[in-house]
C-alpha cells in the first residue's frame, strides 16, 4: 500500500503555486498526494502532473470540497451544482492520472439536523439517482468514487461503514468504493477493526488520522488491530494523513482545529509517516 498526505495540513486553496510543497513531500518518503480541489479553477491539473512527475510523486486522490452549495441531497439548485462540481473532478483526474475521488461525496458537510424518517427516506433516493449519474462517468473515465461516513458533529446523512455500505449497494456501481477514516470511526464505531473487516473488498481508500485529528501514532487510537485488520483483506489502496493546522484558518474554521496539535505542522507528517511505515 502507499502512503499519502493530504494537503489541508499546508494550505487552503490548493492552488498551481502549491505544486512547491511537492518536494518537501518526496524528501519525507511520501508516495503520493492527495489533493482538495475547491474550485477546478484553481489548478491547471496539466501543470501540477508536471510537478508531480519531476517530483516522483503521483496524484493518489482528489478530495471533494463539499461546501458551498454543493449538496446532492440539497434544493434542486444544490444538487446541480453539486453533481456538475463533482463530474469536473473527474475531468481533472483524467488529465492528472489520478484514480480516487474521496471524501463526502453525498451532502454537504456540517449539514448536521435530524429529518423524519420519510424525509430521510427521499433524501436517501436522491442521493443514490445522483451518484449513479456520478458512478457511471467515473467507470466510463476508469476512475473510482470512495465514499466517506462523517462523524455525527459533521454530517446525520452517513456517519457508519454499515450506512455507506447500504449506499454503495443501492447504487450498484463498480465505481463506487468505500472510504473510512480513523478520526471519524473512533467516534462511530464499536469497533475499527471490524468495520475495515466488515468493509472487505468495499474498502478503496483509508484516511490514517489521529484521535484528536493529529498525528496517528501519538493518540490513544489502538493501531495493530487496526493494522491486521487492513491486512486480513489484502487492502492495495493508498493509507493518507489527513490532519489540519491553526495556520491554514479557513480549514481550521470548518474542522473546527481551536488549537496546535503538535509544535509543527511538518511534524504530523513527519512522525506520522514513520509511524505508518512501522505499523502498517
Amino acid at each position: 500500500m502507499r502512503i499519502g498526505i493530504n494537503t489541508f495540513l499546508f494550505t487552503s486553496p490548493f492552488t498551481n503555486e502549491s505544486t512547491r510543497l511537492f518536494k518537501t513531500f518526496k524528501k519525507w518518503g511520501f508516495d503520493t498526494v492527495e489533493i482538495p480541489v475547491e474550485d477546478p479553477s484553481h489548478i491547471d491539473p496539466a501543470h501540477v502532473k508536471r510537478e508531480l512527475d519531476k517530483n516522483g510523486l503521483v496524484c493518489g486522490s482528489i478530495c471533494a470540497c463539499m461546501g458551498g452549495g454543493r449538496d446532492l441531497r440539497g434544493t434542486p439548485e444544490q444538487q446541480k451544482t453539486g453533481l456538475e462540481y463533482m463530474l469536473k473532478l473527474i475531468d481533472q483526474m483524467v488529465v492528472l492520472d489520478c484514480p480516487s475521488l474521496i471524501g463526502p461525496v453525498y451532502s454537504e458537510v456540517g449539514r448536521a439536523d435530524a429529518v423524519p424518517a420519510n424525509e430521510y427516506k427521499k433524501q436517501w433516493a436522491t442521493v443514490v439517482k445522483h451518484l449513479k449519474t456520478l458512478c457511471r462517468y467515473a467507470e466510463k473515465n476508469g476512475k473510482q468514487v470512495c465514499l466517506e461516513p462523517l462523524n455525527r458533529f459533521e454530517t446525520d446523512f452517513i456517519n457508519t461503514c454499515d450506512q455507506g455500505l447500504k449506499m454503495i449497494k443501492d447504487v450498484g456501481s463498480p465505481a463506487l468504493g468505500l472510504h473510512l477514516d480513523t478520526f471519524h470511526m473512533n467516534i462511530e464505531e464499536k469497533d475499527q477493526a471490524a468495520a475495515i473487516k466488515k468493509a472487505g473488498k468495499h474498502l478503496t481508500h483509508f484516511h490514517a488520522c489521529g484521535s484528536d485529528r493529529g498525528t496517528p501514532g501519538n493518540d490513544h487510537i489502538d493501531w495493530k488491530p487496526i493494522a491486521a485488520a487492513l491486512k486480513s483483506i489484502r487492502y492495495k489502496g493508498d493509507v493518507v494523513i489527513e490532519s489540519f493546522t491553526t495556520d491554514v484558518k479557513v480549514i481550521a474554521r470548518a474542522a473546527a482545529i481551536w488549537r496546535r496539535m503538535e509544535p509543527t505542522t511538518d511534524e504530523i507528517a513527519v512522525k506520522g509517516i514513520k509511524f505508518l511505515r512501522r505499523t502498517l
